[in-house]
């Protein structure tokens, strides 16, 4: 381990959280109509006056960069000027806006009928609201929400409308496009539509990123778009993407503007509203596809309970501030600003090591509910055997236990205290009712129901034993969603938990190595800031010891005494992650073909997980989630113990058996079955 190294540790719990107000408070005691037509008057930055769509699409058009990149299409592909530029023209109209007031003042009447039947608060942080408006004043403003949820961007232009701000323009996927009218009232309400891919397309980027940066530059409003590129189906932070914040930041990189505020938002859902359709699409069930009477079928959401919204408007960033002493800005003054040119490896990183201290900002300011800390119970207790479930006075004080451990780790813990133990665990077990059920004082995950369906509308009959098992994982997957909330909290003292177990001796060296592999095994699966390894060690180290976990001293890692509970729980938090990249090593190494292709690698994987899961060989369901099966993928080709041939169609991959069978064993060796966690301590 790298020593010497300085890590400065603050005590989570002396971090200031801003108060929250309930907004749906006033919508339920106020005409909605009155709320959405009142006087609408928000600041803009440095009193720009507001920017027709029609005037924006102009300034696109006309700019040198686009004129640049025309000319140099019209070349390589010898079609005429006039012909490119319609074809921009074209591109510019399928994406742009058409923001109208009159189409947000429905929304927002529509939204407050929706919404109050939906959830029973929506509480934001007045503070965060005060400092984005003070920001959108100053300097051009980028929005970040999180995404776990198709309900998010709306939420988002509801929240700004609420509060008087400038709305955001948004970008989304060309998705929403297929929906008939609601993809045109979107675009109304300040959506504007991207590809999902066009990397190699020169004269899409062109216009793609001249529209963006032609709103920052201009202030004319704030720029909202999720970092992690797709909402996620598993509540787990995803990898940021890069090329929208590149985009955001060239404007300041450039000296075009003076600073550029970039504001991580969090939102959190107490319930979500799309916990099975995304477990399904884990599992390989294919989601509908969005359309118009889609939406109108799924009304009858709105006789459901789905609990409250917490939405945290972070501190806003200065990319000034992150700039400083990381970037050279002198280089962009060697070519003319409107030729576009690649990102050097400086820039590239910055960006990088930018976006995933943003996504880290996300996580700390999500608001975890009750529920979060009893579905990891629940499935520690399910993997551990406990197939009659734990006694309900045991779960709450097992919750108990962990809201105190959590809130020590700087949880954002919002824990009714006002309210018994046993009243909050309550309340949590009837809001998530379709995931657990109540039997002679036991809760359990209600993964034993016979006969239950797969998908929407199918008939109850017999199924197989195949079926019965995604049938129960569509349970686990949806329970595990509400789990992964709390990952982040938990993370670093997990990795270190589970790097002291496989270790052979106390040695802090040692334990840093397994806990350096198991982070660096683990880097697509969680939001682990580059370079940081010693750091998230030695705050792995700080938080145990804090909790009387462990003692550590310069050459030895020890477990006090009081301390295996805790290192048994972080163990089994990351013990369904270990088990899928071990089976993913055993299918790589038993069951992948010369011919096997990224496209056939799911579904051949799957069925091999099943396989193993009918047999009794497997313990956690959640290893059929495709999203860790992909990650686990990503990670054995970044590792190069799995390479994809070029020059082959459907990228083939091949596998370096000897490799594999070596991160295997390095991961905890032969597939875990029943071996309890309390007795690996």
């Amino acid at each position: 381990m790298a020593s010497g190294a300085v890590y400065s540790h603050r005590d989570p719990m002396l971090k200031k959280r801003d108060d929250f107000e309930d907004i749906l408070e006033e919508r339920r005691n106020s005409s909605d109509l009155r709320y959405a037509l009142r006087c609408y008057t928000p600041l803009f930055y440095k009193g720009v006056a507001p920017c027709k769509p029609s005037m924006l699409k102009s300034m696109v058009l006309q700019s040198d960069q686009l004129h640049y990149v025309i000319n140099q299409v019209s070349k390589e592909t010898g079609r005429e000027t006039g012909v490119v530029q319609d074809e921009a023209s074209a591109i510019l109209e399928e994406m742009a806006h058409t923001l109208q007031l009159s189409t947000v003042r429905f929304f927002a009447f529509t939204l407050s009928k929706v919404f109050k039947s939906l959830f029973r608060s929506i509480c934001v942080n007045e503070e965060g609201i005060q400092r984005l408006q003070q920001a959108i004043r100053e300097h051009p403003v980028v929005l970040l929400p999180s995404h776990r949820s198709y309900m998010d961007f709306l939420l988002m232009s509801y929240l700004l409308y609420t509060y008087d701000l400038t709305l955001p323009v948004i970008a989304a996927g060309m998705d929403f496009m297929g929906m008939k009218f609601v993809g045109e009232m979107l675009r109304m309400s300040g959506a504007f539509f991207i590809r999902r891919s066009f990397g190699g397309d020169k004269l899409y980027w062109a216009v793609f990123s001249e529209y963006v940066k032609t709103m920052l530059k201009n202030g004319f409003a704030p720029v909202e778009f999720f970092l992690e590129g797709t909402r996620s189906r598993t509540s787990k932070s995803l990898t940021p993407k890069l090329g929208l914040l590149n985009i955001a930041m060239d404007p300041f990189l450039k000296g075009q503007v003076f600073d550029v505020n970039v504001v991580p938002v969090s939102i959190s859902y107490e319930r979500i509203l799309e916990e099975t359709l995304y477990a399904r699409e884990l599992l390989g069930i294919p989601k509908p596809k969005e359309s118009t009477s889609g939406l109108f079928k799924a009304r009858k959401v709105l006789s459901e309970d789905y609990g409250s919204i917490h939405v945290y408007f972070g501190q806003p960033v200065s990319v000034r501030s992150l700039a400083e002493g990381r970037v050279d800005r002198c280089q962009f003054n060697l070519v003319p600003r409107h030729i576009p040119s690649r990102a050097d490896e400086d820039i590239h990183s910055f960006v990088n090591d930018s976006a995933y201290k943003l996504v880290r900002a996300q996580e700390e300011n999500m608001v975890l509910k009750p529920w979060v800390l009893l579905a990891s119970l629940l499935l520690q207790n399910q993997a551990a055997g406990q197939k009659q479930g734990v006694a309900l006075d045991e779960l709450t004080a097992q919750a108990v236990w962990l809201r105190d451990l959590s809130r020590q780790y700087g949880a954002f813990l919002h824990w009714p205290d006002q309210m018994s133990p046993s009243e909050v665990v309550s309340s949590s077990l009837s809001l998530h009712r379709g995931l657990v059920r109540i039997c002679e004082g036991k809760v359990q995950l209600a993964v034993e129901q016979e006969g239950a369906p797969v998908g929407p509308g199918e008939p109850r009959s017999t199924v197989t034993p195949e079926e019965k098992l995604l049938s129960q994982a569509v349970i686990v997957l949806s329970c595990a969603s509400y789990r992964n909330q709390a990952l982040h909290v938990f993370l670093r003292p997990a990795l270190l938990a589970s790097a002291i177990h496989a270790a052979s001796s106390n040695q802090k060296q040692e334990v840093f190595n397994g806990f350096s592999f198991l982070r660096n095994m683990f880097s697509n699966e969680f939001i682990l800031c580059p370079g940081a390894t010693v750091q998230d060690f030695e705050e792995a180290c700080y938080l145990l010891v804090k909790t009387g976990a462990l003692q550590v001293t310069e050459q030895e890692v020890l477990v006090t005494e009081g301390g295996h509970r805790t290192l048994a729980f972080l163990i089994s938090m990351l013990d369904p992650f270990l088990q899928g990249y071990q089976v993913v090593c055993r299918f790589l190494c038993e069951e992948a073909t010369e011919s096997l292709t990224e496209k056939q690698f799911i579904p051949a994987v799957r069925k091999f997980i099943i396989k193993h899961l009918l047999a009794g060989r497997l313990r956690h369901a959640e290893v059929l989630s495709s999203d860790l099966q992909k990650n686990s993928l990503a990670a054995f080709l970044r590792l190069g113990a799995v390479q994809r041939i070029k020059g082959v169609d459907q990228g083939t991959l091949k596998v370096n058996t000897v490799m594999v069978n070596s991160l295997e064993d390095t991961l905890g060796g032969k597939l875990p079955t029943q071996k309890a966690v309390a007795a690996r301590l």
